[in-house]
């Protein structure tokens, strides 16, 4: 069992930064494969970005690919998606998501969610 809550979602200006954290509460939770997910109104839920168990491997979706980057803290039981030069397009819910089984971006892989945190870019 996982347990995990989102923060620092907010308002951002086109071109800034923002940094997504996911704390995490429960047993083994280096034994989870992370991710991070985004949905938009009227568009389905997608995967931006995911991290291995051990953090050795990360993934990105291309959209956001070179702007984006996730990492994992397993003492602090945190993991972080910085958002660099964002976009208008990346306007969304956020949401961490962890898996037990499988490293993949289908959200039905995960097995337990954030709440989701709103980030809103202005242009």
């Amino acid at each position: 069992q996982v347990q995990l809550v989102e923060s620092g979602g907010g308002l951002v200006q086109a071109g800034g930064s923002l940094r997504l954290s996911c704390a995490a509460s429960g047993r083994t939770f280096s034994s989870y494969a992370m991710g991070w997910f985004r949905q938009a109104p009227g568009k389905e839920r997608e995967c931006v970005a995911a991290i291995s168990r051990s953090g050795g491997r990360t993934d990105y979706a291309d959209s956001v690919k070179g702007r984006f980057t996730t990492s994992r803290d397993d003492a602090k039981n945190t993991v972080y998606l910085q958002m660099n030069s964002v976009k208008d397009e990346d306007t969304a819910v956020y949401y961490c998501a962890a898996s037990q089984w499988t490293y993949s971006g289908i959200p039905s892989q995960f097995n337990y969610w954030g709440q989701g945190t709103q980030v809103t870019v202005s242009s």
